[in-house]
């Protein structure tokens, strides 16, 4: 059993509790607070974890000291509202300080003998329920005038004085003059505490309190605290059980119902002894009503600034009020909350650190439209939220609450009631930062690195994504190097990737998740980078090293469904929220997930602000958008009767639609140089096409800039596995493609999809034996890096590994061990996918029109009994490159290829068969001039020889 943490609530200035995973659904009777024995009467002040001391505060709070041989002058008294002072403990010969004047009415003069003699009286029935000091406790008695409630004089506490300033009891005081006493290193106290509730039947509570002082020099009028009138019983219950929306109206400082009464204060703080209320100095204790409530009225004209002090079983503090401040989101915020379109949404929601009316502490925002009340619960409070209600703000079903002194690190979750009164417990659906799984509370955070890639940002933008080189390496953080944090791949994936030359990487989903075995595509933090690595500025880090090595960051984004998790979204506040209400279009058929309700215009404002934090927050180059085909359809996986048509009879999620277009014309407006890319897998129209155009279908485009090219991959996947001597009847499978090569801009994958769960890695694809294997494995890499379309490359492909990919231990790099027999061979292909890249950077033709048809023609495309493909690539300036992908293991001699005439001379330049790469070592060693032969439909040819099972590069000499 986790040991009693010995840390205040929220705010408290006690030692941090040590950390605790948070518990499930349901919060686990808080244990009474605990903390380490100090010197008798000495108040615990230290600071709250992980909050610097409020200086400044503490420093307004502080009345000007006056000198020991003369008495302090009392000041007139005004309605302004003072700063709240901690009664700290002075050392020992410290000089007396200055008090505040007394109120404007000067307080009635008592005979000193009726009053000793009630103290005496009050002292024998009841006994002082203060903590003892070591100072001499003065007591007195008062009469209030003003009880209606019994008819006979009653007594009422009074403000309890600190050692700064402290009236001399029984004695008149007069304005403009206050005699103080003498201090010892504890402060006086003045035996003030109320005493027990008494409960008459048919009567409303009354208090009996046990002793009273004159009234204290900040007491505006009366003669001391009073007791408040009770709850109303709805109230009352409301609050004590986590419904009430609008807790703030109920709980601290507030004018008194009736006028000139005072200011009532109501605290509710479970477990406490006694409360008492810190005001310039002076603390008055408020009555104990039960529940963990306190409250009373006190004879101020006006709200001050106070702080409360918290008296428990064994140790007592000082803390602001969390029910003194105004809401710490705004009044924008929220009208764009409402309406869908807070593009920053996580400023605006979440829990953020941050200074509020002076004191710093955490805003936690939540949006639970459907629940009947929510807490914020957390190992700051022991995970018991009964004395962290939120409040409602308005219709847009936002709960805030500001708690003073919790700073970052602290662990949270939300305690929300729901409509039938159940509670559960949910992570923040906007955490920025979590524990390590299978524990699931969200942890605040704010961030603090400092980011070194301006000219990387500045620059990206230059010229657009489709005309320029992107040849991507995909990884898997968690196993690309297994147990590496964030810091330590930052120190050898940059290196690596430059190395091999690919200008991008992509990243498979870093938003949190609980089941690793989903590779992070169900995702229940999509704020939150997984912690497994390190924090949130642990992976800045990574970014900003990989941009400072000029290589781009694309990550995985899965925007299409999410877990049914009972700490996550689903039903988050008792009902389907994020989630579509109807279950034919929330529950995903494939994944056993929930599909997002795109719909709902705050679930889409969820998404799409998502989408631009990553790109903002994190400086992502690009997201590569999950399982886009999933949205677009609504009997996606569907059996007839389980989806109902839209609108218009069509299959078409309408409601997706009009989300992927606004998510990417958000993320493009808002983030230049930043590409959006689909993994889509069907035949849409559009899906690269500017939003506002509209396509034949009516439809306008869904303005992704680029579109995985799975056609592509399928069909080319499908011909390479299939013997050499097969392969003329699948020779269309390659040129297939070519066909609408130009209806989207594509990237071409090699992805993690192609390489688990029986379908093998890439070159065990192959047939034949381990050299043919090995050598259609690079002659496929230089077919893919010359065919129109941007390439990608998952980890362990570029050096052949022979096994499947598996996320407990990541790629085989033991295969680029020198003392592994065959290590030259799977070297030789990682250094053809370096030179690969090189060639392909240096070759404009390959990348610079990739998406126009005037960029490829075919020489040709019909040669399925020699199992050949050649083709031309050009630049924009018209200057072309030569391709031929020869897929048959025997070597063609003089083997004659048509060419344009106004090249005076091609000169090999990559060979995927070179002797380097593993291969035979077949080749064209000198320029080849063309002859004036035509062929291919061309006036001129060349004579070549072409290599078993390769991929030959030419261009002019």
């Amino acid at each position: 059993m986790t040991p009693r943490p010995t840390t205040p609530p929220p705010g408290e200035d006690a030692p941090p509790p040590p950390r605790r995973r948070a518990p499930g659904a349901t919060a686990p009777k808080a244990p009474k607070p605990r903390a380490e024995k100090t010197e008798e009467a000495k108040p615990a002040e230290v600071q709250p974890a992980e909050v610097k001391p409020a200086a400044a505060k503490a420093k307004r709070a502080r009345s000007k000291p006056a000198t020991a041989a003369e008495p302090a002058t009392a000041k007139p008294a005004t309605a302004r509202t003072v700063k709240a002072k901690s009664a700290t403990s002075k050392p020992a010969g410290a000089k007396p300080a200055a008090a505040r004047s007394a109120a404007a009415k000067p307080a009635e003069a008592k005979p000193a003998a009726a009053k000793a003699v009630k103290a005496v009286k009050a002292a024998k029935t009841k006994p002082a329920r203060t903590r003892p000091v070591k100072a001499t406790s003065v007591q007195a008695t008062s009469v209030d005038p003003g009880s209606a409630e019994a008819g006979s004089a009653t007594a009422v506490p009074a403000l309890t004085a600190t050692a700064e300033a402290v009236p001399v009891a029984g004695a008149p005081v007069a304005a403009g003059s206050l005699r103080t006493l003498p201090v010892e290193s504890e402060p006086v106290t003045l035996s003030a505490q109320a005493g027990p509730v008494r409960t008459v039947p048919g009567q409303a509570e009354s208090v009996e309190p046990e002793a009273a002082v004159s009234p204290s020099p900040t007491a505006l009028s009366g003669d001391g605290v009073q007791p408040a009138l009770p709850l109303g019983g709805e109230e009352r219950s409301r609050l004590l059980a986590g419904t009430h929306h609008a807790p703030h109206g109920v709980l601290g400082a507030h004018p008194a119902p009736a006028p000139g009464r005072g200011v009532l204060f109501r605290v509710l703080r479970p477990h406490a002894k006694a409360v008492a209320v810190v005001a310039d100095g002076v603390h008055t204790p408020l009555f104990d009503e039960g529940d963990g409530l306190f409250g009373g009225v006190l004879p101020l004209t006006d709200v001050p600034s106070y702080r409360l002090r918290v008296t428990y079983e064994d140790n007592e503090i000082t803390v602001d009020d969390p029910y003194s401040f105004l809401p710490a989101v705004g009044e924008l915020d929220l009208h764009l909350i409402g309406e869908g379109r807070h593009e920053e949404l996580w400023k605006a929601l979440g829990a953020e650190p941050m200074t509020h009316q002076g004191v710093t502490g955490t805003r936690f925002t939540v949006w639970a439209p459907n629940a009947r009340g929510v807490r914020v619960v957390g190992d700051f409070n022991y995970w018991d939220g009964a004395g962290c209600p939120m409040r409602s703000l308005g219709g847009t079903g936002v709960w805030e609450l500001f708690l003073p002194g919790v700073g970052e690190g602290a662990l949270y979750k939300f305690q929300i009631t729901r409509p039938d009164g159940s509670h559960t417990m949910r992570a923040d659906p906007m955490a920025r930062h979590a524990e390590v799984p299978p524990a699931n509370a969200s942890i605040v955070t704010a961030a603090h690195h400092e980011w070194q890639d301006a000219d990387w940002m500045a620059s990206r933008a230059e010229r657009p994504v489709h005309e320029a080189p992107l040849s991507v390496y995909e990884i898997h953080l968690a196993s690309w190097r297994p147990g590496l944090t964030y810091r330590q791949l930052a120190e050898q994936l940059p290196t690596y990737v430059s190395d091999l030359g690919f200008t991008h990487v992509e990243l498979m989903p870093v938003a949190e998740h609980p089941f690793g075995g989903s590779w992070g595509y169900q995702v229940t933090g999509f704020y939150a980078p997984t912690s497994r690595m390190g924090g949130p500025d642990d992976f800045r880090f990574l970014v900003d090293s990989l941009h400072r090595a000029g290589i781009g960051v694309i990550v995985d984004w899965v925007p299409a469904h999410f877990p049914r998790d009972d700490w996550a979204l689903a039903e988050f506040d008792g009902r389907p929220l994020y989630e579509h209400e109807d279950p034919m279009k929330s529950a995903h058929p494939d994944w056993g997930t929930l599909e997002f309700d795109f719909g709902r215009a705050e679930v889409r404002n969820f998404l799409v602000a998502n989408a631009s934090y990553w790109c903002e927050e994190f400086h992502i180059d690009g997201l590569r958008v999950d399982a886009v085909a999933s949205m677009l359809y609504l009997d996606y996986s569907r059996e007839e009767g389980q989806w109902a048509p839209n609108a218009h009879g069509g299959r078409e999620n309408l409601d997706a639609v009009a989300f992927l277009q606004e998510m990417n014309a958000t993320v493009y407006r808002r983030n230049p140089g930043v590409v959006t890319i689909a993994e889509e897998s069907t035949a849409w129209d559009g899906v690269t096409r500017a939003t506002h155009h509209d396509g034949p279908g009516g439809f306008g485009g869904l303005g992704f800039g680029l579109k995985w090219n799975m056609g592509w991959m399928h069909d080319s996947l499908d011909y390479v596995s299939k013997e050499p001597v097969h392969r003329k009847y699948h020779h269309h499978e390659m040129t297939f493609s070519m066909v609408y090569a130009y209806s989207e801009n594509y990237v071409l994958p090699i992805s993690h999809d192609e390489v688990v769960h029986g379908k093998r890695s890439l070159v065990s694809k192959m047939p034949g034996d381990w050299w043919q294997q090995r050598a259609t494995h690079r002659a496929y890499l230089g077919f893919m890096w010359a065919h129109p379309g941007k390439q990608l490359l998952f980890m362990g492909q570029e050096f052949a590994q022979g096994a499947e990919w598996s996320e407990a231990h990541g790629p085989d790099w033991w295969l680029l061990d020198p003392s592994y027999g065959a290590e030259a061979e799977h070297r030789g292909v990682r250094d053809l996918v370096r030179d690969l890249n090189a060639g392909y950077r240096q070759a404009p033709a390959l990348w610079e029109r990739d998406t126009v048809p005037e960029g490829f023609a075919w020489v040709d495309g019909n040669a399925a009994e020699d199992n050949v493909f050649a083709f031309l690539r050009y630049d924009a300036a018209g200057n072309p490159l030569l391709a031929i992908s020869h897929f048959s293991p025997v070597v063609r001699h003089d083997y004659r290829i048509g060419v344009p005439d106004d090249v005076p001379a091609w000169a090999e330049v990559l060979n995927t068969d070179a002797a380097d790469y593993g291969g035979s070592g077949v080749h064209n060693p000198e320029p080849l001039k063309p002859e004036s032969v035509p062929h291919h439909g061309r006036p001129a040819s060349i004579r070549i020889t072409l290599p078993p099972l390769a991929t030959v590069w030419f261009r002019p000499a």
